[in-house]
Order: C-alpha cells, then structure tokens, then sequence
C-alpha cells in the first residue's frame, strides 16, 4: 500500500532532481558553445555536445517508460482493479524522471485512485500536494481534474468551506464537456448541502439535459437532488418527473444511503421504483 506521505515527498524529490539536471545538462551544452572559441584548440566543445546530447536522449528515453507506466492506471481504477493500479502508480512514482509533468501525473492518478477507493482525507492531501505546484503549459488541465476531485473529497468530508473556496476555483476555467458534467454534480450537492434550493432550480432544463449525459451513479443523484430542490420550491411535474428518472437508473435506497437527505423525496413513496398499485415488487433497476 502506498504511503501518501511517501508519495508526496517522492514525486517533490524526484521533481526537484529532475530539475537540477535539467539545468546541469543545459549549462553544461551552453558551456560548450560559449567558452569552446575562447580557449582554442584545448577544449573541443562539438564532443562535450554529443555526450550531453546522449545523456539528454538515454534519460528522456527513461522519463518517457516512467510515463507510459503510468498510463493505464485510469482504465485499470475505472474497471475496479484497483491493486493492479496502484502497483503501476506506484512504479511510475519510483521511476527516474527528467520531466515533472511525468511525476504529475503519476501523482494525480494515485489521487484519483484514493477517490475511487473513498479514502477523502488522502485524496485531498495528494491533491492540495498537486495544485500546489506550478501547473502551467500541458498540466492547466491537470489542475482542473484535481480541483474537481478535490471539491469532491471535501464535501465527502463535510468541509464545505473549502469545497466552496474550491468551486470559486473552477468557476475561473473553461472546462471541457466532461469536466462541466463533473462540476455540476459537486455543485448540485453543494448546493443541497447548504439548503440553496432554488440555486439549484438555475436553467433547469438545460441542467437536466446535462444530467442525461453523466454515468449512471452520477445522473441519478443529480436528477434526485434536482427533483428534491423542484419538490421544495413547489414545482410538482419536475419534481415527479426527476424522481421517476432517477428511480429507473439506481434504486432509490442506494441513493439514499449516499444521500440521506434524499430520505425526505421517498419518504412518502414506495423505495421501489417499480413497485405496482397493487403493492407487488417490480424489478429494480441498478445502473
């Protein structure tokens, strides 16, 4: 099991090693270049070129087999194989690296394993850990991952503060499709979180139809928590309309189990969402 403490300070390390040779080795061919017309005949820069230009490629070889490593570890965390992941996540991070971005992301997937597994505390510590570095160039959209699973971890964790500080975060991004999907749902459960009901119900229809295009899991506790903002803000038709789709996709006591506060939409209703007028079971629908 990986240490998250462990992690941390070993992708800093790595990330700071990397950096010094980085700057080793350009100083080195800068040298070449500049002091070679200086002394003559007595040092021959065009062959302390080459050799930097070899340990520059051997180390970039070593840095690209520590990224592909690294890879497959979203797919193997999506498809539940999370040992297989972790032991991959945990190659990557004890693999040489000439680039940070490399170390990065080895980082980011151990955090979006910590999330898979419900371990928020780790979660939010390996990802204030990440945004804490400069994410500049290819890694702005690494930053923004984090951040959403950061606000994620936080909620589970009842720290609505900095869930909120870290929605004010993203509200300064664009976000790709995907990553507007995500942030709906943290901010959908923020929102019922702090009893903001009708903040909730802002474009309805458009938030709905971005509901439709979430997992299952996903649409259906936004569908739900829409439909409960709908049933306190006297809007009957959304109100049946939400709970009913959110029935079909996951059964209505899972919800509740994630939700409590879910507890109120069914309370009145049967917990089975195909349950007849004469009382007989339905099949229920697990998305």
């Amino acid at each position: 099991m990986l240490s998250t403490e462990h992690a941390i300070t070993r992708c800093k390390r790595d990330m700071t090693l990397g950096a010094l040779l980085r700057t080793v080795l350009l100083a080195t061919a800068l040298a070449a270049v500049l002091v070679g017309p200086f002394v003559g005949g007595a040092f021959d820069g065009s062959l302390l070129l080459v050799l930097v230009g070899i340990v520059w490629l051997v180390l970039s070889y070593r840095s690209v087999r520590g990224s592909r490593i690294a890879a497959d570890s979203p797919s193997l965390i999506a498809a539940g194989q999370f040992e297989a992941a972790e032991r991959r996540i945990g190659e990557a991070l004890h693999a040489f690296s000439l680039f940070r971005n490399v170390k990065l992301l080895s980082l980011h997937h151990l955090a979006l394993l910590r999330h898979a597994q419900q371990r928020w505390q780790e979660t939010a510590m390996l990802c204030r850990a990440l945004l804490r570095q400069r994410l500049g160039g290819g890694a702005v959209g690494l930053g923004r991952s984090t951040q959403l699973i950061l606000t994620d971890s936080l909620l589970e964790l009842d720290d609505l503060r900095g869930a909120h500080e870290s929605l004010a975060r993203l509200y300064q991004h664009r976000l790709s499709l995907a990553e507007a999907l995500k942030l709906l749902g943290v901010q959908l459960d923020y929102l019922s979180r702090i009893g903001a009901w009708d903040q909730m119900l802002y474009a309805l229809p458009t938030r709905v139809q971005m509901c439709e295009l979430m997992s299952a899991t996903n649409a259906a506790q936004s569908q739900a928590l829409l439909a409960l903002a709908s049933r306190k803000a006297n809007r009957a038709e959304w109100a049946d309309f939400l709970q009913q789709r959110a029935a079909l996709l996951v059964d209505p006591q899972k919800l509740i189990e994630r939700r409590p506060v879910l507890r109120e939409l069914w309370q009145s209703h049967s917990l089975s969402p195909l349950r007849g007028e004469g009382g007989g079971e339905g099949a229920s629908f697990d998305g």
